[in-house]
């Protein structure tokens, strides 16, 4: 017998990941460097369990967080070093704490898909999400009759959000997601 999956509760994810300004070093690639996830009850629209996971990086023979990185994400190599995991300890948590494979899960583009299969297959680590996935930026920009994507600040606007904490922090921008996310359903639902 096969059974229902829920529908009860989105994941939103963002992740942060390894960057340079113009292009990497010699044989350096983007790493998760920070997940940001929470959950999103699509009956009472209430967000919680937010958190943001730091990851260590794998390239970390060389300093693989510099000074454009930190700029962008406020994420400091100091940060991971002292709070940082491994990414398979990090799905782990996924999995374990916010039952990744059941929940449909959703995120602010397709950036945050690819980097997690990317990231997985290379590392040979188990995808910690089942194969349900919402783009809420597409989403977003269909729902508002845009001709093309915004970024996540105009699509909360839009939604008559203001956007709060730190951008490029996946902790914050995963908030700030779950607010656009919550104007897309709740237009939804109304037009019913």
């Amino acid at each position: 017998m096969k059974h229902n999956k829920p529908l009860d509760k989105i994941n939103i994810v963002d992740v942060e990941s390894t960057c340079w300004e113009p292009s990497p070093p010699l044989a350096m690639y983007s790493e998760i460097i920070e997940i940001g996830i929470g959950q999103l009850d699509l009956n009472t629209w209430e967000f919680t369990k937010n958190q943001g996971i730091l990851v260590r990086p794998t390239q970390f023979g060389v300093k693989a967080i510099g000074d454009f990185c930190t700029k962008l994400t406020s994420i400091t190599q100091d940060m991971v070093v002292k709070d940082g995991i491994s990414f398979s300890d990090a799905c782990k948590i996924l999995m374990r704490d916010y039952n990744s494979k059941e929940f449909i899960w959703a995120s602010f583009g397709d950036y945050d898909r690819k980097m997690f299969e990317g990231q997985c297959r290379k590392e040979c680590i188990q995808y910690p999400f089942g194969p349900r996935h919402i783009n809420v930026k597409t989403l977003s920009a269909l729902s508002n009759n845009l001709s093309k994507e915004v970024e996540v600040i105009s699509a909360l606007t839009s939604w008559g959000g203001t956007f709060e904490g730190t951008h490029h922090r996946g902790v914050d921008d995963v908030k700030n997601i779950a607010k656009v996310l919550t104007g897309v359903m709740k237009k939804m639902r109304a037009a019913k």
